[in-house]
This record gives C-alpha cells, sequence and structure tokens, in this order.
C-alpha cells in the first residue's frame, strides 16, 4: 500500500453506512466540495462519509511546469487530452488503496462511491473501471475518459455493471461536451449504461446538478439496503 492521501472528511452524526470518495479538478484541494455536501440533500439515515482527498503537488506541462496540486500531468490541451499514464495510474493506486481502507473499516465495496469534477473525474472513472471489487458507482462531472482504449482489455469484471452517472455543461470551455458525450458512448461500449445529464453552464457545477447527484447516490444506496 502507498502512503495514503492527506483527505479532508466528512463524518455522518450516526452511523457509517456508505462511502463517497469525492475528488477535486485541476489546481484545487480536498476542501473544493465540502460545501457541496449539504446541497446533495441526503437524509442523515444515509450515514454517509465523505472524503476529499488532496491531489499531489507535480508540475504540469500545459500550464509551463508548474507546480500544482494535480491527479496527473497534461502534455498536450488538445481534443484528445494527451497526459502521462504513468502519473494517471498512481493517482489510480493511491484512490484505490482510499477504498481498501474503507472496506477494512467495515464498509462493503459496494457501498463505497466514487466522484470526480475535471481531473479527478479522469482519475475516478480509471480508477472504478479497474478496481477488483464491485463498488456503488462512479459519478463523472465536467470530465473524461483518458483512457477508454486501455479499458478494452484492463476493464475489470467486477465492476462490468458499475452505475455510472454523467454531468456536464454545455458551455464548458475547459473540458468540451463534446468529451463528455464521448466518454458516455465508450462507456457504452463497454457494456455499462452510463446516465447523461447536460447544463446550460461553463467548467462548473450547478445546484441543480448536485441536487441530481444527491437523487442518483440515494437510488443506489437504497438499492444496497
Amino acid at each position: 500500500m502507498t502512503t495514503l492521501l492527506p483527505t479532508q472528511r466528512i463524518e455522518p452524526r450516526g452511523p457509517v453506512r456508505a462511502t463517497v470518495i469525492w475528488l477535486h479538478g485541476l489546481g484545487a484541494d480536498g476542501r473544493d466540495f465540502v460545501p457541496a455536501v449539504p446541497l446533495l440533500g441526503l437524509p442523515e439515515s444515509a450515514g454517509v462519509r465523505f472524503l476529499f482527498p488532496n491531489a499531489p503537488v507535480r508540475p504540469v506541462t500545459v500550464n509551463g511546469g508548474w507546480p500544482m496540486p494535480a491527479w496527473y500531468d497534461i502534455l498536450e490541451m488538445d481534443i484528445d487530452r494527451k497526459i502521462d499514464e504513468a502519473s494517471l495510474d498512481l493517482s489510480a493506486q493511491q484512490i484505490g488503496d482510499l477504498i481498501e481502507r474503507e472496506i477494512q473499516q467495515g464498509i462493503p465495496s459496494e457501498r463505497v462511491f466514487l466522484f470526480g469534477f475535471s481531473q479527478g473525474g479522469a482519475v475516478a472513472y480509471h480508477t472504478a473501471l479497474r478496481y477488483a471489487k464491485p463498488l456503488g458507482g462512479v459519478a463523472g462531472l465536467s470530465t473524461y475518459l483518458a483512457t477508454a482504449r486501455r479499458m478494452e482489455t484492463e476493464m475489470h469484471p467486477a465492476n462490468r455493471a458499475l452505475p455510472v452517472l454523467i454531468c456536464h455543461g454545455t458551455r464548458d470551455d475547459v473540458v468540451p461536451l463534446a468529451l463528455g458525450r464521448r466518454a458516455c458512448r465508450d462507456l457504452e461500449r463497454l457494456g455499462l449504461a452510463p446516465q447523461w445529464h447536460e447544463y446550460p453552464f461553463a467548467h462548473e457545477v450547478s445546484q441543480a446538478e448536485l441536487q441530481q447527484l444527491g437523487a442518483w447516490l440515494s437510488l443506489h444506496l437504497s438499492e444496497k439496503d
């Protein structure tokens, strides 16, 4: 096991019954989505623990090599997003270690969910699809599937029925809407049935989107009760 990432956390008032690991975008940190939790509208009885890990600080090529919190290096900002897959693999391993800790603390893998915004969403996809135990689901917010070709051989059978929610802004000028739609098609080709929602905003998260995210999470938690 690698060294666990420093992580912000929100604990439920009662017993922990599920865990959400929420990954921030490039240049942000684990505090970024802490204020979003109340907007999900989850009942207290859901018993959800939220973990917000901090990405390591590393040089980012497309930002002139300037060091910043980043899950992986981005080498080119063309539509295909050329990235450093070795750093993506390492981040996925580190998120996998957080999942394993939750399992060791008594949370079934089927009640662990990954949420990710932008670059964090690409890590969430890469981690969940390759994870060797069934997870509760993955939500990709304003993001893309960076390793679609690899998933053809690396997707683990344990997550062949992984619930997926995709949300994307129609005016996103950082991660174009086309990349979100491409991820949806690629996931469908892998045999999944992603739920797609688009919203009239840019590279951001809206209250309507968070409400949709909370409803999706509540639905899949209730199915596992």
